[in-house]
This record gives C-alpha cells, structure tokens and sequence, in this order.
C-alpha cells in the first residue's frame, strides 16, 4: 500500500472543507485564550472524524485534545488559531490550525492500518500568551514521540532559530503634585521610566550581538500639569539561549533597581506574558519533512536561516523532537502586516495549508511505519539537548 498515495487523496477530498475552515477562522479573528470559535470549529471536524476530543485541556477553555489510535509512537499535530491585537490574522494562524487538522484527517482512515496515535493539540495564544507553555508544564506531551506543526511565511524554509523570551512589566511609583505650582512636592514616576530605558539602552553595548530588548512605555500620567505618581513599561527581552536570556534579564532587573534608586520612586515588576525557550528544530525530522515538500512538487526550498523572532514552539522542541517549518504563501510578505492578513485569505493561502496538511501527514507516515528514522530522531534531540547543559 502506497500510505502517502492514499492520505494525499483523502487530504484531496476534503480541500473544500479546509479552505472554508481556514476562512472562516481568517475572517473571524479571535485574540489569545479568547478563541472560542476557533477552537469550536477545529475540535468539532475532529470529533466528526472519530478523534476522541477533550476540550479545555490544562485549565485553558479553548485548548484541546484530539485523539486517534493507539500505543506508539504518538505523533502530535499542532494547531494555532489565535489572531493580533487590531490586525487580524496577520501571523496567518488561520492556516496553522487547518493544516493540522487537514494532516490528521487525512491520516485517520488509514491509522488503524499504519498503527500508532495521532495527537491534534489546539493550542491558544502563541502571540500573546504563551499557551504551549502552559500546555508543556501540564504535561500535555509527556507521551509525545514528535511534534509537528507549520508556519506561513513568505519563503519555504525548513529551519529557523527562534530566540528565548522574557516578557516584563515595571511599575515605579512616585507621588502626585501639581506640575507648576509645586513640584518639589511630587515624585515623577516617568523619571523612572525614563532612566530605565537610558539604562537599558546603556547595557545594550554589553550583549551579546543577537540581543534584542524592545520596551514601550504602557502608562506615563495622565495630564502635564500633574507629577505622575504611576507610571509603567513593557519589554520584550530576547537572545539565542535560555541561559544567555536568563543573564540579559537579571542585569536588566538591576537596571530598573538602580531607576528607582536614582529618582526617588519605588518599583515592581512582573511577567506580563509567559517566558518561551529558544528553539530545538529536530534536524533529521526536518529534513524528513523537506523530502515529502519534494515529493509534493516544492523545489525551491532554502535549508536554514537565522531567526530573531520567538515562539512557544520553542518549550515543545526541548521536550520532544520537534519541527516548525515555513511555507511560502505569497513572496515578498512581511508577517504581522496587514498585508500579510490579507496574503492569509487568499488563493495562495489556503493552496498554502492544503500543501503543508499533506507534507505534515507524509512526515507523521514516515514516523508510523519507519522506526530507525524514529528512534534517530529521538537520539538527536537527545544529544542536543545533552550538550545545551556541558
């Protein structure tokens, strides 16, 4: 039996449904951990398909857990869904969600044949929440063999770096007073925002080049007449390795100290976002999946690129081997743009997650019916994951 034949054909039966889907998501964006339609929609196929859904998985309402066979391996399909603030699905996240989902339809008629599992996992708010994260310290893959999912670019890229982020707010506080008629009884808080960028952006000659650290100033008062008594700023904190990120955010932490220290004001600070890790891509996993891109007719694919971009992909690649490849649906796209919102809808688009449904479904039958390029990839993440803690 031609597996791959076969699960293209079915992947090919039901384009119609997964265009429809991928619109219906794309054309109705929901914001991290608010996805209830989206995560309704994707659940939903599944169950109709015969996957044991669990929804609400890890106390998150729009996660969720589809299931099909039995034992091992058990290969996880991802699914992303959620949209950006005011921009929609400008990350095409739409077409995450439906290429999983596509991959495991097209496998489950043929899964009690191949043996093994397939795990569909919803996972809400990779943009502004973090929720693989959640999923990770719930144990969501403690029986995961490999974990799979695809991203919409403007390229085909079979793998990135991705940098490990911190997401912290500072809170200084101050005292209030009238501006003009006396200051001298007031403490600006907005001084101490103030120093901690001047801070911050001193330190910046001291890291490491693939550094990153971007901040905006989220409260800074309320009227010019007025010494703000609150004020507040939020970074995003980046570099290559955990270890490296941990450094950076420490020293910045003594930064923000020394803010308060030097105006007057007291200050806090707190994770406005789960932290993510850097990114383990399984290279002979990766490779696997760039074999089915070929098989499938794609032969313009570009191997390895540096990333300075992060994603809670990044906690499942330290976990279980993992992959997280790109695929091109229009060139010249910059994601996060409303264009690219636009590219997320398009013929090119949905074209886009019906090609990554079937190379996502040929790789999950590579796993299922050859156990020595399992267990090599076992061993490769296993390796790596050995010479991170030398």
């Amino acid at each position: 039996m031609n597996w791959k034949h076969q699960v293209g054909l079915e992947i090919d039966a039901r384009r119609a449904v997964l265009e429809q889907m991928a619109l219906t998501i794309g054309n109705n964006p929901e914001l991290g951990f608010a996805e209830v339609k989206a995560a309704r929609l994707l659940s939903g196929v599944l169950e109709e398909a015969g996957f044991q859904v669990t929804r609400g998985i890890a106390g998150l309402e729009t996660a969720f857990r589809g299931v099909l066979g039995q034992g091992r391996p058990n290969i996880a399909l991802l699914c992303e869904y959620d949209a950006l603030p005011e921009l929609g699905h400008a990350c095409g996240h739409n077409l995450i969600g439906t290429a999983s989902v596509g991959a495991a339809l097209g496998l489950a008629p043929s899964l009690e044949q191949l043996g093994g599992r397939i795990t569909v996992l919803g996972t809400p708010a990779e943009e502004t929440g973090s929720g693989k994260v959640i999923l990770v310290n719930a144990g969501c893959f403690a029986d995961v063999d490999a974990a799979m999912m695809f991203h919409p670019a403007a390229d085909n890229l079979l793998m990135a770096t991705s940098n490990a982020l911190d997401a912290y707010e500072f809170e200084f506080t101050g005292k209030a007073a009238h501006a003009a008629d006396s200051p001298e009884e007031g403490i600006n808080a907005l001084d101490g925002v103030i120093a901690l960028f001047n801070g911050v952006n001193a330190l910046r000659e001291h890291l490491p080049d693939q550094a990153r650290i971007h901040g905006i100033i989220s409260e800074g008062g309320q009227a010019p007449n007025v010494v703000p008594a609150k004020a507040a700023a939020r970074f995003y904190i980046r570099a290559p390795r955990r270890a490296i990120l941990n450094d950076i955010t420490a020293k910045i932490l003594k930064v923000a100290e020394g803010a308060a220290l030097m105006t007057g004001t007291a200050v806090r600070w707190h994770e406005f976002e789960l932290g993510t890790d850097h990114m383990l891509t399984n290279q002979g996993l990766a490779l696997a999946f760039g074999s089915n891109m070929q098989r499938l007719g794609v032969e313009d694919i570009e191997e390895f690129a540096e990333g300075m971009g992060s994603s809670d992909m990044g906690n499942v690649s330290q976990v279980v081997p993992a992959i997280h490849p790109y695929l091109s649906i229009g060139q010249g796209l910059v994601a996060h743009t409303p264009k690219f919102a636009r590219a997320s809808v398009s013929e090119g688009g949905l074209q886009a997650a019906v090609l990554a449904a079937k190379a996502l479904a040929y790789t999950a039958v590579d796993l299922l019916t050859d156990p020595l390029l399992l267990q090599a990839i076992q061993e490769e993440h296993t390796r790596r994951k050995e010479s991170e803690q030398l």
